[in-house]
């Protein structure tokens, strides 16, 4: 599991569009990564549309957002289009990065659901440093904090 201030572990899953991303690609900039049960549900689609209005901001302190959740490539590439999400969504069918990050697992906030991934946020700094994470969050709650935190790294805080 990801420890704040250490460097969060790299990983590698394809985007929506099948293209590799890795963490690591990503350094010189600050990332938020959302963790997601399963896309174009109520909760899901609640999170992924704010993070999409709070987008704006989020780029103005030179940061970039990634969603991931163990749907395939397809149902994601289906999801952004459907939603007009400006921001990579990453499969991870097999949860290899969702267990190293301890967001797999049974979601507590709804019990009836499956195991799945666990809503979840993390904010990495631009040199590959977590600095902020919370596992197991509301859906409005993750972009709020994790916006904050990105406003705070952006203002030397």
């Amino acid at each position: 599991m990801p420890i704040v201030g250490e460097a969060a572990p790299d990983f590698e899953l394809q985007n929506q569009d099948g293209v590799t991303v890795r963490l690591s690609d990503y350094r010189g900039r600050r990332v938020i990564i959302f963790a997601f049960p399963k896309a174009n549900t109520m909760g899901c689609n609640n999170q992924a549309c704010s993070f999409r209005d709070v987008f704006p901001q989020i780029e103005s302190h030179e940061a970039v957002v990634l969603g991931v959740s163990s749907d395939s490539v397809d149902v994601l590439a289906a999801w952004k289009r459907r939603k007009g999400l400006p921001y990579d969504l990453l499969s991870d069918p097999d949860h290899q990065m969702l267990d190293a990050w301890d967001a797999w697992g049974f979601n507590l906030l709804i019990i009836k659901l499956p195991i799945s991934a666990t809503r979840s946020y993390w904010v990495i700094d631009e040199h590959g440093i977590l600095v902020d994470q919370q596992i197991g969050v509301r859906p409005q709650e993750s972009v709020d904090k994790a916006l904050a935190a990105v406003e705070g790294l952006a203002s030397g805080g």
